[in-house]
């Protein structure tokens, strides 16, 4: 063979191409009544990843599952087709995300279902729930000693049925091992949101949260509702009366004032010993916890919505001085004041 012959040869050589790395499959398990947004949510965000990925081929791969497969009808009405979770090979799936719902219940009592997830999770890379499916993830022991979280409103059932669950009242999302959980309902996108960074990058997150038109994602342990919200639900679920409903009001006119337990007790015309049971038994916490989570909502929302000095704000808000606000939002949300203004306030 000539060398003519040789050097074209060895031009025409092809040699195998890089293999493109297959998409992730995320599989999300349904059941009657499952609440829609817990689905649709997290979905959307994977789906947008897709979309607004630089790759040639698909991130995410998205499955639902059901324990016999075919339609279920979620809480909104809408009806997803979904396939057997014994038709698909566990070796195949990544994520597994377990929905919620008012018939939370019952899915726990499907024996095939939590006896499906109990096993997945020694196969799969790693399994959520959103809002109450954290009760399923229960039922298949799959949170014993771990650090979980679930909608503001079923924190103690959870506790209750579950007490070797170290379930926790604030946080968005938890991750603890190959678990994750998070909380309420559109608490699934900020843990969608933090998936896709976790398996990618920031750019790619922020791309998608931009697309969704929703935040990048609230700080895992950020509070899932409204302090003062909190308050008046425990205040409407107990009866208490008109007198104490009208405290949280002046507490919120009067934080950057002494707040000590004598000057409100006298604002109250009660005893500060008398006050203080009282409190507890309508609130459900001290008069301290109370006043300390106001002025850390009313903190918040000075950093938001103005950009006026964070020593102005800690004044006014009743810390008293920057470092004490700080330790406060280090303590409660684990983050700094400065940190959060960055992700929160308005353009």
């Amino acid at each position: 063979m000539t060398a003519s012959i040789l050097r074209r040869k060895a031009n025409q050589t092809s040699f195998p191409a890089k293999p493109m790395l297959a998409p992730k499959t995320i599989a999300f398990v349904l059941f009657d009544d499952v609440l829609a947004l817990n689905i649709a949510g997290p979905a959307e965000v994977f789906g947008s990843a897709n979309r607004l990925s630089s790759k040639a081929t698909a991130l995410y791969d998205v499955v639902y599952l059901s324990t016999k497969g075919g339609l279920v009808r979620t809480s909104s009405g809408v009806s997803m087709q979904t396939q057997s979770i014994v038709s698909v090979d566990l070796h195949q799936l990544d994520t597994i995300i377990v929905g919620g719902g008012v018939t939370v219940a019952e899915a726990m009592g499907d024996d095939v279902l939590i006896a499906w997830i109990a096993s997945a999770s020694s196969v799969v890379r790693r399994i959520c729930s959103v809002c109450t499916g954290a009760f399923i993830l229960a039922a298949a022991h799959l949170l014993d000693g771990r650090r979980a979280v679930t909608h503001w409103a079923s924190v103690n059932d959870l506790r209750l049925q579950f007490p070797a669950v170290q379930v926790q009242l604030d946080p968005i999302y938890v991750n603890d091992g190959n678990i994750w959980t998070s909380a309420g309902i559109s608490a699934g996108i900020d843990l969608a949101l933090t998936l896709v960074e976790t398996d990618h990058d920031r750019r790619l997150s922020l791309a998608v949260a931009k697309d969704l038109v929703v935040f990048l994602h609230r700080p895992g342990g950020q509070a899932q509702f409204s302090r003062t919200l909190a308050a008046q639900v425990s205040v409407g679920a107990r009866n208490i009366q008109s007198r104490l409903e009208a405290l949280n009001s002046w507490i919120i006119e009067h934080l950057d004032e002494d707040l000590s337990i004598e000057r409100v007790a006298e604002q109250m015309a009660m005893t500060p010993r008398t006050f203080a049971r009282r409190f507890v038994d309508c609130y459900g916490r001290t008069p301290a916890k109370l006043i300390e989570d106001l002025r850390l909502e009313a903190a918040c929302r000075c950093l938001e919505e103005n950009h006026i000095p964070i020593k102005q704000i800690a004044y006014q808000c009743g810390f008293g001085d920057e470092e004490r606000m700080r330790r406060v939002f280090l303590r409660r949300l684990r983050v700094q004041p400065a940190s959060y203004r960055e992700q929160f306030a308005a353009a």
